[in-house]
């Protein structure tokens, strides 16, 4: 058996129980241990990321959801004769025209609403649409004029979400103002919205317009129906994420807002500018601005948690390296500790991140755990160096992980070629031991290892 120093942490020699093969199996087992709190904190952040997605769900039931807008599409009721067996059978079928051109000019107002400590960004928009058909061309579509209801023609225009509308939308054709109706008759190609009747002239171009006041959250999009379609946004939001099939041919971003505009064509999408019935889908051609929140700190802390393994294997290296070379015994429940508050730092930083944000939460999180772990380490190695030097160490390994969280596209770059130093420090740092060596007895190399 081996006998204690009368400082209670230093030993002469040993075997197996007290071999450095066998600290580092202890070693080892502690870190895997350390995987079940870790395992509990991920699970906490993705409870948490619900209740903000409870959260904006509840602040959009009364406002209104994410918007796509389309149309306006002209539906051309005809009838269809079919002879069968000696049989005249009449149905009423649908064929479908595009404008010739749409061009949609707007303003959009973000404004922030709050459940709790949770946020979300809700917008109102201000949008004038405006165009123009051309009389439908029915010989393409095997239609003959006499079959048409033209009397019964009218215009749809979608809405994702109707509760968004903030004013009594009047659509403008040609000389005068249609009457809005609630509802679409029929949902082949639009599933919300609302229709206004319509009356041909014989001039070559039917000019239509509307403004439509529209409220909606995060998303607004649009479908490009014109054989050219136009879209020109601003807004004094300054994080947009442009989205879905286009994205703009022009764009300005700045920290005062944005502004974007489209020009698509209709040999840009994969439907034509006539049809009938439900033969094609418009929606894969939308495309749009999504109002982003500033960087979400529940996927920052999300990949935080991801490098916490390296850290606590880190640190552990640092005491196992001053326990070998200077002859200390430290019990693994002070590598427990030490792990444990090396975790405690995760939630630290997800508490005070909903009330102070990322950033902050950082620095006060990472502050307090490396005064705690220094510390405490000055305990142990009764050394104001050592306990410097381990402070130092944790200072840089909590800066390097900052830095490597906010490099997004170079966070798996950064990260390797920090992994590879650290691991050709540790090589160069225990070059010099003698793995079979009791962890308390000296080896000749010992001295040269500069702890």
């Amino acid at each position: 058996m081996e006998q204690m120093t009368d400082e209670g942490n230093k030993i002469k020699a040993g075997g197996f129980w007290q071999s450095i093969t066998f600290k580092i199996m202890i070693i080892g087992l502690i870190i895997l241990m350390l995987l079940i709190p870790l395992i509990m904190i991920h699970s906490l952040i993705q409870e948490r990321e619900t209740y903000l997605e409870e959260a904006k769900q509840d602040i959009v039931s009364g406002w209104a959801g994410t918007q796509t807008i389309s149309g306006p599409v002209i539906a051309l009721p005809y009838r269809q004769v079919l002879i069968n067996d000696k049989q005249v059978i009449e149905s009423k079928k649908i064929a479908y025209f595009l404008p010739d051109e749409l061009h949609i000019t707007g303003e959009i107002n973000p404004e922030i609403r709050y459940r709790g400590i949770y946020k979300t960004v809700v917008y109102s928009s201000d949008l004038q649409i405006n165009g123009y058909f051309s009389i439908p061309k029915l010989d393409g579509l095997h239609i003959k004029a006499s079959d048409v209801l033209w009397n019964e023609a009218y215009t749809m225009i979608g809405i994702t979400d109707m509760r968004g509308i903030q004013n009594q939308v009047s659509f403008h054709w040609n000389d005068s103002d249609q009457t809005v109706n609630p509802g679409l008759p029929t949902d082949e190609i639009i599933q919300s919205g609302f229709n206004s009747g319509i009356e041909f002239t014989k001039q070559d171009q039917n000019m239509f317009s509307f403004q439509l006041n529209l409220n909606g959250s995060e998303n607004l999009n649009f479908i490009p129906l014109g054989e050219k379609t136009t879209v020109n946004l601003k807004s004094g939001w300054g994080n947009p994420g442009f989205e879905g099939a286009f994205l703009p041919d022009q764009r300005t971003v700045n920290s005062k807002g944005f502004t974007a505009s489209w020009e698509i064509f209709s040999l840009n999408r994969n439907f034509p500018q006539q049809w009938i019935g439900n033969n094609y889908n418009i929606e894969g051609s939308a495309f749009g601005v999504r109002l982003i929140m500033p960087v979400d700190h529940y996927t920052k802390i999300t990949r935080s948690v991801k490098y916490a393994i390296m850290f606590i294997a880190l640190t552990f290296m640092v005491f196992f390296f001053f326990e070998v070379t200077n002859k200390y015994r430290i019990h693994p429940v002070q590598y427990l500790l030490v792990g444990l508050a090396l975790c405690i730092f995760y939630i630290l930083l997800l508490s005070l991140s909903e009330h102070v944000g990322y950033n902050v939460a950082y620095l006060i999180a990472g502050i307090g755990i490396i005064a705690m772990v220094t510390g405490y380490s000055h305990s142990v190695f009764k050394k104001t160096n050592k306990s410097v030097i381990l402070g130092i160490i944790l200072v840089v390994l909590y800066l390097f992980l900052f830095t490597l969280i906010q490099l997004q596209d170079y966070s798996l770059l950064m990260g390797s070629i920090g992994l590879f130093v650290a691991m050709a420090i540790i090589m160069y740092i225990s070059r010099n031991i003698d793995w079979y060596r009791p962890v308390g007895k000296e080896g000749p190399g010992d001295k040269r290892l500069g702890f």
